[in-house]
Formats: structure tokens, sequence, C-alpha cells
């Protein structure tokens, strides 16, 4: 039961990653300067190489899934959460989607730790130290989707709460059942192309946004360094 333990460091980290954001809160543009970078690098750096690698190289294949994902996101972003007369609603229903979104990614990355303790120990240990590593900064894209859309710590909470426990409960799924590599690695092209939307149409414009653009642009180049130095890290 190596995998649970592990598991409940993810959810230490995602935590973390979200308390630190909440502290933070008044340096937002900083915090969402970085949560781009991160956002733009999970998708770049771990996503799609480990789609790539699950998928066999099916390279026109797997630009399909990365295609549905991003504009799959943009479809929901432009028809079901933008209503031009309730602003403040709309910005909600915005954070509270990309939180969402954050969430059953954190989901799969649980189930990447299952799966990867189904094929050995060494493997799932490797798998889950990416996974834990990069957990902090989806806790402070989460709180930082939630700020975004004008939350504040009450609303904050709650999803953070969801997206540290996903990693654990997807852990846990994969000791009921075994899923097929394949299918996994199709469902991570579609994140990484919800991801690339995101940090690119949303956090990057809006860490600039009245806020000084050297620093933020540094902040999105660090947020995307430190995800991959912790994937060249840990996963090898």
């Amino acid at each position: 039961m190596t995998v649970i333990p592990v598991a409940c460091l993810a959810f230490a980290a995602t935590m973390f990653g979200g308390v630190f954001a909440l502290r933070f809160r008044d340096n937002l543009h900083l915090i969402l300067g970085f949560s781009a970078g991160a956002v733009v690098g999970v998708a770049l750096f771990d996503l799609l190489p480990e789609a790539i690698q699950l998928c066999g190289g099916d390279a026109a294949r797997l630009a399909l899934f990365v295609a549905a994902g991003f504009f799959g996101y943009l479809l929901i972003d432009r028809l079901v959460l933008l209503h031009p007369h309730t602003d403040e609603h709309d910005h909600a229903a915005q954070g509270a989607f990309g939180a969402g979104t954050l969430a059953a990614h954190s989901f799969l990355d649980g189930v990447a730790i299952g799966v990867g303790f189904q094929a050995s120990p060494a493997i799932g240990l490797i798998v889950a130290a990416a996974v834990v590593t990069h957990d902090f900064s989806d806790g402070i894209n989460t709180v930082s989707f939630i700020l975004r859309g004008g939350g504040g710590m009450r609303r904050a909470l709650p999803w953070l709460i969801v997206d540290a426990a996903a990693p654990v409960i997807g852990a846990l799924s994969t000791l009921v059942f075994r899923i097929p590599a394949s299918a996994i690695g199709l469902v991570l092209a579609v994140f990484a192309g919800s991801f690339l939307y995101l940090g690119a149409s949303d956090l990057i414009p809006e860490s600039q946004h009245v806020h000084p653009r050297a620093a933020t642009t540094a902040m999105t180049l660090l947020g995307a360094g430190v995800l991959y130095a912790a994937v060249r890290l840990w996963g090898g």
C-alpha cells in the first residue's frame, strides 16, 4: 500500500502551494505570472512528453487530442462561461472552471502514481516524485484561478482541498481497476491542450494587466523553468 502514503505527499504539496498563494495574494500579479508559466510548463514539459510516450509516438493522433483540449476549452470559455451582463458572475465561473480543470488533472496525477506502482515500485516512486514536485504549483494555480475570478479565501479554500484530495482519490481508484496506458496518454493530451489555452489566453494577459511587464514576464519564465527543472530532475 505504498501508493497511499505517497499520494498523501501530493495532498500536502498542493495544500502548501495554495496556502502560499493565499498568504501572498497582495502580489497576485506576480503569482499569476508564475502560475501562467507553471501551467504552460506542465503542458509542454510534463503532460505532452508523457502522452507521446504512452501513445507510442503517434503524432497525428496526439495532435488531434491536444487540439480537442485547446479548442474545447475555447468553446466552453466563449460560449458557456461568458455572459455579457454579469461580469462578476462570469469571472467567478471562469475561476471555478479553471480550478475544476486543475482538480481533474490532479486526479489523473493520482492515477499516474497508481499506474506507475502497478508497473513497478521504482517507476511508481519516480512518477510520484514528479507529481509531488509540481503539485506545489497546482496549489498555487488553483488559488490563482479563484482569486482571478474575484473570490477570496473562503471560496478558494474548498477548491484547494478538492484539488489536494484529487490525487489521493485518483491513486486509490487504481487499487480497484487497471487503466490502459494508451487511454491515459490521450487524456493527458487533452489536458495539455486545455492548459496551453489557460496559460496563454487567461493567466498571462491577466498577470500583465496594468502591472509592470518586466516583473510578471520574469515570473512567467521562472514558473516554466521551475516545472522544467522538476520534470528533468524527477522524471528523467
